[in-house]
């Protein structure tokens, strides 16, 4: 299994980790990280492991990049979870803000590059970036988000991190039965969206 005793696990990411935590304490939010933290407690409650969650909503990996030291390499976690992108995609269309593809790969390599060097070779997750399917003022999004989905994968086989592939998953979910259970907005999961991705996440920590 990937957490081991006694370590320090990080979420690091945009509003979909954020998702109102208060800043102040060391609270998790009421998404996935939490959720999360939760099932992984509940199924292992002598393993010690605590849970920090620096997601910040409306985040791109720009923003990542700017507080890196503090958020993260500073707290020297013993496993990084990120799941940062959709903002550098929405930016280009509500703010004509445009995060290519390769300033995406740039930032996103500059983030996990200062990890390998600052704090070895922990296990690092990464979760792609997604958007459901179908959502009527969004359909557009995807000849920007994909390659950037596409990053991320090329980020994790080089830097020897894991993955998990949510974008397919809320695919598959969505057209078995569409995507509003899963999102209201096709972006920032509901209660069932937030608490599969923690179930999956749960299953990759498990399994790797």
């Amino acid at each position: 299994m990937l957490i081991q005793p006694n370590m320090t696990v990080l979420f690091q990411g945009d509003s979909i980790t954020d998702v109102g935590r208060d800043r102040e304490t060391d609270d998790l939010g009421r998404g996935y990280a939490r959720i999360a933290a939760g099932l992984f407690t509940a199924k292992y409650p002598k393993m010690n492991v605590t849970f920090l969650n620096k997601g910040i909503s409306g985040n791109r990996t720009c923003d990542l990049l700017t507080r890196w030291e503090e958020d993260c390499l500073a707290l020297k976690p013993d496993f990084l979870s990120i799941l940062i992108g959709i903002n550098d995609t929405w930016r280009r269309y509500d703010a004509a803000s445009l995060t290519t593809a390769e300033q995406y790969e740039s930032n996103y390599r500059a983030l996990l590059t200062q990890v390998r060097e600052r704090l070895g070779n922990i296990p690092i997750l990464l979760i792609e970036p997604f958007l459901m399917p179908f959502v009527p003022d969004k359909l557009n999004w995807r000849e920007d988000l994909d390659p950037k989905i596409h990053v991320v994968r090329k980020m994790a086989q080089e830097f020897h991190a894991h993955y998990l592939p949510l974008d397919g998953l809320f695919a598959s979910k969505s057209i078995e039965c569409g995507y509003e259970i899963w999102s209201a907005d096709g972006v920032h999961p509901s209660l069932a969206g937030h608490t599969l991705i923690a179930q999956e996440w749960l299953k990759l920590v498990e399994e790797a």
